[in-house]
């Protein structure tokens, strides 16, 4: 449930704030230690029965844990693939005879086979025997998008499951006021009053973070006002030499790294800036794009961000391809536009927000995707 974790960890969150604004009550089982400082801030029941072991984050507690609890629910709902809680769940709900339901969270996208084939042979090695029996044994597997379903039937061969669309949001943001402005500027004096070009989300090699930072080397010089600005947790060795190859370049000033920020900050960072930015080689639905749009912040993405169909059919931002000449183009485009016209993309991508990407849409369509079970 660490938050630095990214949007499958803050999707969940938001998923319960909005279940119980429709009565209901959602409690996580997380194999984290319970003493991690992020689970004191979780407003629903969490049962954290870490510390588990591990890369796979094995944990001998869960399986029994859930074989004595989970058949008092409603419904058991697994967030994402790859580690122990997917298979743990499968274990018990073959031993009890529980439902469940699974979220991928883009987690069998094709792009990390051809990225990680190292990675990948070794998924296959447990892919019949684990993960592959969690997806065909669910009652249903969960797809936040038309695209991500599409995409997940070419990662392995060996693939069945009952497919649902449920779609995603966010809680809407809280609304732009002076005082969250002015916590940001007073946070980072040397952005007051400058264009930003936010990007927030992990420094990720998928995020496209290399590509972004060349990209700006080409359009920095066409206002001294633009700034670069990075938020996010750092990934080690990636941030590291991206931070070492803007400090060697001519646009050191106009790139700033901040780190990861929460609440006020954040939203503060969404309302101080003119465009998000997100050139993903590969995202699932990106929580953190939902967020810009109900900020009526414009977003350019890459057409690897699986929600691009719908910001480009409402026009609430700039779609490009996940390449150097494709994000510097799409960079030109938008400082090229006039301010009545940035403004119409700001009006436009409230209004995708509004009728896509709330929480309360996402949440009535998982409770209808459940509902079909009883």
């Amino acid at each position: 449930m660490d938050p630095r974790s990214g949007g499958p960890v803050e999707g969940v969150r938001q998923s319960g704030a909005a279940l119980r604004g429709l009565g209901h009550q959602q409690e996580v089982v997380t194999l984290d230690d319970a003493a991690s400082p992020f689970l004191q801030s979780c407003a629903e029941a969490v049962h954290a029965l870490g510390p588990s072991h591990l890369g796979y984050r094995y944990n001998a507690r869960l399986v029994d844990w859930l074989v004595r609890h989970a058949p008092s629910y409603d419904a058991v709902i697994v967030n994402g693939l790859w580690q122990y809680h997917s298979f743990g769940v499968w274990r018990a709900a073959k031993i009890k005879g529980f439902p469940y339901f699974v979220f991928p969270h883009g987690m069998l996208d094709p792009w990390f086979k051809r990225q990680y084939r190292a990675k990948h042979f070794k998924k296959w090695l447990y892919w019949p025997w684990a993960d592959y029996r969690v997806l065909r044994d669910a009652r249903a597997v969960l797809f936040t998008t038309e695209e991500e379903r599409r995409l997940a039937r070419q990662s392995f061969w060996l693939y069945r499951a009952a497919e649902q669309v449920v779609g995603y949001g966010t809680s809407a943001p809280p609304p732009s006021s002076p005082r969250l402005i002015e916590r940001f500027s007073a946070r980072f004096p040397q952005l007051r009053d400058k264009r930003l070009l936010l990007f927030l989300g992990r420094i990720h090699e998928k995020k496209g973070c290399d590509l972004l930072l060349r990209a700006f080397a080409h359009v920095a010089c066409n206002d001294r006002r633009l700034r670069l600005v990075f938020c996010g947790a750092d990934d080690g060795e990636l941030a590291s030499a991206l931070k070492q190859d803007a400090a060697a370049s001519q646009q050191f000033e106009s790139v700033s790294w901040l780190g990861h920020l929460q609440d006020d900050l954040k939203w503060g960072a969404f309302y101080s800036s003119e465009l998000f930015v997100l050139p993903s080689h590969q995202e699932n639905f990106g929580v953190a794009v939902a967020e810009a749009l109900g900020c009526r912040l414009p977003v350019l993405i890459s057409n690897k961000v699986n929600i691009w169909r719908e910001v480009e059919s409402y026009r609430a931002g700039i779609v490009c391809a996940d390449t150097l000449d494709g994000i510097t183009t799409a960079l030109h485009a938008w400082l090229a536009l006039s301010t009545a016209e940035r403004g119409a993309f700001a009006t436009r991508a409230r209004a995708l927000f509004d009728q896509r990407f709330t929480a309360q849409a996402a949440a009535q369509s998982l409770l209808r995707a459940l509902a079909r079970d009883h």
